[in-house]
């Protein structure tokens, strides 16, 4: 099995739940409110390590009490937290507001998140040697990410970008990316093309693509997802569930992708595993408490 590396952030999610979502000036009651161990780098991580992967970890806490508690969510899922380190101040936090149809809305203080820095790739360098697929997301600085994606393809690794919370992107960052993994929100932003249906989709991968990217696999979420090169597209199908909470279903999504890649599964089988962990992950609350495990994925018929 390949080894997998995570570059990113790690949070602590403030969530509480509501009927429906507050309007500009209104304040509304809400209800169980949850710490939940989150960060869309951690996300992915934990989501890796419950479906198998041989998984670590590059990023940063603050000295808070939530610091601690993120570095141990991780180790007692399996991730290797050998390179994940503390920063005077405070740890990243997300507030997340949950309404009853699942949908939800989120705000981040990155915290330590935003001092992980090129300096601390370089320290961290053999985390990134020793790794066959390195995975990045936009919750720590862009010049970080840009020299991580500029020293794994150096290193002749295969890269995953998820791009969220999505930017525009310099073409520098793009051109080493070997897959990219935005919804279609995502993807409107990073291509500039506005899409509106299927066909938009595929002219904004283009674009994408023409900007140096190899692969894309854009999730459209209760539709499914669907895969572009420049040779061919390829759409599959979601599983229908009961979704209760959306949140972190785009990470576990690219989890059970580069999971499923370590393995050397084909795209085609890599995208029905990532879809069936998908499902799985809306169907329980909060982020890293809603990710599921490898027995569970085999147990599922959808």
């Amino acid at each position: 099995m390949k080894k997998i590396c995570v570059i990113g952030s790690l949070n602590m999610d403030l969530v509480v739940n509501v009927e429906n979502m507050p309007k500009k000036g209104q304040t509304l009651i809400g209800s169980d409110f949850k710490e939940v161990p989150g960060g869309k780098g951690a996300n992915q991580a934990v989501a890796m390590a419950r479906l198998g992967g041989d998984v670590r970890m590059i990023g940063k806490v603050g000295t808070d009490s939530f610091g601690q508690t993120l570095i141990d969510a991780l180790k007692n899922n399996n991730v290797d937290t050998t390179y994940v380190h503390k920063e005077n101040g405070p740890t990243g936090v997300a507030m997340i507001t949950v309404d009853k149809n699942a949908e939800n809305t989120i705000v981040v203080a990155p915290g330590a998140n935003f001092k992980v820095s090129k300096n601390d790739i370089d320290k961290n360098i053999e985390a990134i040697k020793g790794s066959d697929i390195v995975v990045v997301q936009l919750e720590t600085p862009l010049d970080t990410i840009k020299y991580t994606l500029k020293k794994a393809k150096e290193f002749g690794k295969y890269t995953i970008l998820n791009p969220a919370p999505a930017v525009k992107l310099e073409d520098s960052i793009i051109e080493n990316v070997d897959l990219l993994t935005p919804n279609e929100t995502e993807l409107e932003i990073l291509s500039g093309v506005s899409i509106n249906n299927e066909d938009d989709i595929l002219d904004a991968a283009k674009t994408m693509i023409e900007k140096g990217v190899k692969e894309l696999i854009v999730t459209l979420g209760s539709k499914g997802s669907l895969y572009i090169n420049k040779d061919k597209s390829m759409f599959k199908k979601s599983y229908k569930v009961e979704a209760v909470d959306t949140t972190a279903a785009g990470d576990s999504y690219t989890g059970a992708l580069s999971v499923a890649f370590s393995k050397n599964e084909d795209i085609e089988t890599a995208m029905d595993f990532a879809s069936r962990v998908g499902a799985l992950c809306v169907t329980k609350e909060g982020a890293q408490s809603s990710l599921p495990t490898l027995e569970e994925v085999n147990k599922f018929r959808g």
